[in-house]
């Protein structure tokens, strides 16, 4: 496996572990940098931290004692600290470099590398773009924000190998050099503002994505979004828009087509994803992978074949003439609006979670073709009473999602969609919003 080559820091601390600094720590010691680890709950008996403390780091946990940073010359932190931490103000005081480990994933991939941001939609299109490069039969390897560290999986990349990775704001804004060859920046909403604190904040740290690309490279960005239109000024790298309301120019669609600048890719009644927010990943995928010379063939078959990554929006089963989506992703009235527009057909709609004060009423609007609501968790009466409000008369609370499920089926008719999309956190009832999806996913299988 590779290691840093010609690294200009002796010595490292890595502040948080978890598997993103766990993969930087192990890639800093193999390449013979000197690691300490500030971890407050860390167990040293873990045999992944036992490992690296086997190897040499110095590990200090229970708390964060400023003279962890003592000798340090650089520091590669958990994406999820904020920049208040003591730590990261101390090391800020000292001039100290602070990043996440997506700055050492550029350091040591060769060949071509593909990085999606964007407040919603990063994981779909993500996986598309890796998708219609590997049925192009081209090397391809998926990191990042999906599930894979990057400087992980940068270390068994080759340099004809396109490495295709999903990024937040947070590990965004820990980049110095970071440099994509094709950067993909799908959408910008009011979101994390708990982190970053105002909406600029929030916006610069995306816009990352493309600070330091040259001409040579490539910004994929969506023409209908004015905000980050707004950036474009600032942009060295080449534009290719997506849109799905001008046409021309880029990848776009009309009623019966998708096309990349005037060519037609593929008929739109042929692609398995639905709705305007998949539409959109399409889209951006599309110009990417375009960009990158994938044959038109290959394309059409990743979208006549994907049907959606779990939890997000992901078609399950079709069951006596009704559709089952499961959107366990949806944990703010935004994705489930975008998920209720996205179907023609009338839809039972499974909702409600952790309570976090949230009002519905800008979800009223978007309920006009529900006919049905079964509702749950902490938010359930809430839940009840803007269905009233949307005036729907087939409601009902319940406990399980078994229950759930075999009364949305009960409520439902040949062509219905029966369609979990919450509106809410899952962890009132469940571990994660993957638990809450699979468990939803059990309980149509087991259907009569």
């Amino acid at each position: 496996m590779k290691t840093l080559k010609n690294f200009p820091y002796a010595h490292v601390l890595v502040l948080g572990l978890a598997k993103s600094g766990t993969a930087a720590a192990q890639l800093l010691l193999d390449s013979g940098v000197k690691v300490r680890i500030n971890d407050l709950k860390a167990d040293i008996d873990q045999p992944a931290v036992r490992q690296l403390i086997d190897q040499g780091a110095d590990i200090v946990t229970g708390g964060h004692p400023l003279s962890v940073l003592d000798d340090i010359e650089y520091v590669v932190k958990n994406p999820g600290i904020p920049y208040e931490n003591p730590i990261i103000e101390e090391a800020v005081t000292r001039q100290i470099p602070i990043v996440t480990e997506i700055e050492l994933a550029g350091f040591l991939h060769e060949g071509q590398l593909i990085a999606v941001t964007g407040s919603n939609g990063k994981t779909t299109t993500t996986t598309l773009i890796h998708e219609m490069i590997k049925a192009d039969q081209q090397p391809v390897a998926v990191a990042g924000n999906i599930g894979h560290v990057s400087c992980e999986v940068a270390r068994s990349t080759t340099a004809d190998e396109t490495m295709v990775t999903e990024l937040s704001s947070f590990q965004l804004l820990g980049t110095e050099t970071f440099r994509p060859s094709i950067s993909v920046w799908l959408n910008l909403y009011e979101a994390h503002l708990d982190y970053h604190h105002t909406l600029e904040n929030y916006h610069r740290a995306k816009a990352k994505i493309t600070e330091n690309q040259t001409p040579e490279d490539t910004l994929v960005y969506n023409a209908d979004d004015e905000k980050i239109k707004s950036f474009l000024p600032e942009v060295k790298a080449q534009l290719v828009p997506f849109s799905i309301k001008e046409r021309g120019q880029g990848a776009w669609a009309d009623d019966e087509m998708i096309y990349f600048k005037e060519e037609p890719i593929m008929n739109k009644d042929e692609v398995v994803l639905v709705g305007e927010q998949n539409l959109q990943n399409i889209l951006a995928a599309v110009a990417a992978v375009k960009v990158n010379g994938i044959r038109n063939e290959s394309i059409e078959h990743v979208l006549k074949t994907f049907t959606g990554v779990p939890h997000r929006l992901q078609f399950v089963t079709e069951k006596n003439g009704r559709l089952f989506y499961n959107d366990s992703k949806a944990t703010n009235i935004l994705a489930t609006s975008y998920a209720l527009k996205s179907f023609r057909q009338p839809v039972i709609l499974l909702a409600g979670g952790l309570d976090r004060g949230t009002s519905f009423e800008t979800l009223v609007p978007h309920l006009k073709a529900v006919k049905a609501m079964v509702v749950f968790g902490e938010t359930a009466d809430r839940m009840l009473e803007t269905a009233g409000k949307a005036g729907i008369e087939k409601t009902v609370k319940v406990d399980t999602m078994k229950e759930a499920v075999d009364q949305a089926y009960q409520f439902s008719e040949e062509e219905d969609v029966i369609l979990l999309s919450p509106a809410c956190a899952s962890w009132d009832q469940y571990r994660t919003f993957e638990e809450r999806g699979d468990m939803f996913i059990e309980a149509v299988h087991k259907l009569k």
